[in-house]
C-alpha cells in the first residue's frame, strides 16, 4: 500500500482504476517513474485515457471524467472539436511532412499576423519551450547582451536558459538551484520578485540586459496573478530603456481573449511566445514580433548574424491544419468568454462548497483558470478578482503536502473529475451541467478526505 495515497481512497482508486494500474505496471519498465510527463506522476498509478469529446474523457475501465486538464491548456474548444478533427482528417490524406514549403503555412501565420497586435512577422516552432529559447537568442543577437531578466514562479519551458526559479521554493537568499543546470547560465539570469516593477526597473539599470520576459497573467498560469496594470507599467519601463520585452503567452496566448493578455492588457511587447491553443491541440508554437528583430533569421540581414533554425516538424501541415481550424472559431471571441464565465463560476461554487463543509480551502484565478489552496487562513474571497494572501508570491507559490495531493487527485478521479494537481482550466465545451457535476464531485472529494483524516471540518 502506498504511504501517500491514504488507505480507503487508494482501496476504492484500484478497484475502479485497475486496467490503468495494469498498464502502469508495464509503463514503468519503460519510462522513468512510468510517466512520460512530470504532472501526470501520481500514486498510486496515472489513469490511461481511451477517448475524448468535449469537456470529457473515457478511461481504460470506462469511467466517465470531466476534465480540467484540457491538453495541459491547450484545448480551448474542448476535445475532438468538429471543425478540427474535419481539418486534420482531411490534411492527413494529403500529407503529414512533404519536407517543403506549403500553403497552409501561409494562412496559419495570417491568422496569427490578425489577431496578434505584435505579430509584425512570425516564425514557427514545435513547443513553447523552443518558442522561448529562441525569444531570447534573437535577443541576445540583435542587442549582444548576454543577461535575461525573469520574474521568480515565470515558467517558460524547461530549457536551462528560463527553468531556474519558475518553481518554489523562492529564497532568493540561498539562490536558485536546478540540477544539471551550470553557474554559467546562472550568472546570465536576473530574478527579480514578481509583480514589483521597481525591482524590474532597478535590475534593467543595473545589467542592461537583452531582455525582459514575463509569463502572461502571471506565474505558471496565474498562481500569482499578474493585473494589466502591472504589465502596462513594465512595457513602459521597458520602452523607456530600450529593453527588448518579451511576452511568453504559450498559455494565455487566445485562451484569455482572442488576441492573447497583449490584447486585454492594451500593450504591444516586442516579442510574443505561443503554443498550445495556437495549434489546435496539435504540437506546434511559434514566436511573433517586430519585423526587425525576427530579421536576424533571414538569410543575408541587415546584420550581417543569421540565427541558425532549422527544426524537422516546424509548420507540420498536420499542426497548420487544426491550427487555421482552432483560431478562425477562436477569433469570433466566444470560446474565451465561456470559458473564463465557466472557471468563474466553478471557482464561486468550489468556495460556497468549502465554507458550507467548514474546510479551511479557497478557490481563485484570472480567466479560466482555477487555482486551490488548501489549509487557506486568511481573509475570504472578495470578488471574483480577488487574491489570497495580498498576492505575496512567497505565500501563494508554496509546494503544498505530497500526501494530501496525490490522495486529492485520486478523491476526485473516484468522484469523475480529473484535475490537474491543485489547479484546473475550463473549456468553451464545459456546459452549466458540467460545472454543477464538478461541484457535486468536489464535495464528494472532500467528504473522502475528511473521512480518511487527511483535512478536518469545522
Amino acid at each position: 500500500m502506498s504511504q501517500l495515497v491514504s488507505q480507503q481512497i487508494e482501496s476504492q482508486f484500484r478497484e475502479s482504476f485497475g486496467s490503468s494500474a495494469a498498464l502502469y505496471e508495464r509503463a514503468v519498465g519503460l519510462f522513468p517513474s512510468g510517466v512520460t510527463h512530470d504532472s501526470r506522476f501520481l500514486r498510486p498509478f496515472p489513469i490511461y485515457v481511451d477517448h475524448a469529446q468535449g469537456a470529457r474523457k473515457t478511461d481504460r475501465d470506462g469511467n466517465d471524467l470531466i476534465d480540467y486538464w484540457m491538453g495541459h491548456g491547450a484545448l480551448l474548444l474542448g476535445h475532438s472539436h468538429p471543425a478540427v478533427v474535419e481539418a486534420t482528417r482531411d490534411q492527413i490524406g494529403r500529407s503529414t511532412h512533404p519536407g517543403a514549403c506549403h500553403e497552409l503555412e501561409l494562412e496559419w501565420g495570417e491568422r496569427v499576423q490578425r489577431m496578434v497586435p505584435s505579430a509584425e512577422r512570425v516564425r514557427f516552432t514545435n513547443s513553447g519551450t523552443e518558442a522561448t529559447l529562441m525569444a531570447i537568442r534573437v535577443a541576445r543577437i540583435v542587442t549582444g547582451q548576454a543577461k535575461i531578466v525573469k520574474f521568480a514562479g515565470h515558467f517558460h519551458g524547461w530549457h536551462d536558459q528560463l527553468i531556474p526559479a519558475a518553481s518554489p521554493p523562492h529564497d532568493a537568499d540561498t539562490g536558485y538551484t536546478m540540477p544539471g543546470v551550470t553557474e554559467g547560465v546562472f550568472g546570465d539570469l536576473v530574478i527579480v520578485p514578481p509583480n514589483d516593477l521597481e525591482a524590474a526597473a532597478a535590475a534593467i539599470a543595473e545589467h542592461n540586459p537583452a531582455c525582459v520576459i514575463h509569463e502572461g497573467n502571471g506565474s505558471r498560469w496565474g498562481v500569482v496573478p499578474t493585473r494589466p496594470e502591472f504589465l502596462q507599467g513594465l512595457r513602459q519601463v521597458t520602452a523607456e530603456s530600450n529593453t527588448i520585452l518579451i511576452l511568453d503567452e504559450v498559455i494565455t496566448g487566445f485562451r484569455v481573449h482572442e488576441g492573447g493578455y497583449q490584447s486585454h492588457c492594451g500593450i504591444v511587447p516586442d516579442m510574443t511566445t505561443m503554443a498550445k491553443v495556437l495549434a489546435g491541440g496539435l504540437p506546434g508554437g511559434c514566436l511573433a514580433g517586430r519585423a526587425d528583430l525576427l530579421e536576424v533569421l533571414a538569410f543575408d540581414n541587415s546584420l550581417g548574424k543569421k540565427m541558425k533554425h532549422p527544426g524537422t516538424f516546424n509548420a507540420n501541415p498536420l499542426s497548420a491544419a487544426a491550427g487555421c481550424a482552432a483560431l478562425d472559431v477562436v477569433a469570433t471571441g466566444e470560446p474565451s468568454r465561456i470559458a473564463n464565465q465557466q472557471a468563474a463560476r466553478v471557482r464561486s461554487g468550489l468556495n460556497a462548497m468549502f465554507a458550507s463543509k467548514g474546510v479551511p480551502w479557497v478557490a481563485y484565478g484570472d480567466f479560466s483558470a482555477i487555482k486551490i489552496i488548501p489549509g487557506y487562513d486568511g481573509p475570504g474571497p472578495e470578488g471574483d478578482d480577488w487574491v489570497p494572501h495580498g498576492g505575496d508570491y512567497r505565500q501563494l507559490d508554496v509546494k503544498f503536502d505530497d500526501t494530501l495531493g496525490h490522495a486529492f487527485r485520486c478523491a476526485l478521479l473516484l468522484n469523475g473529475i480529473d484535475w490537474m494537481g491543485w489547479a484546473g482550466s475550463t473549456s468553451s465545451a464545459h456546459t452549466d451541467e458540467d460545472v454543477e457535476a464538478t461541484l457535486l464531485g468536489f464535495a464528494a472529494a472532500i467528504d473522502l478526505l475528511v473521512a480518511d483524516g487527511l483535512i478536518q471540518a469545522a
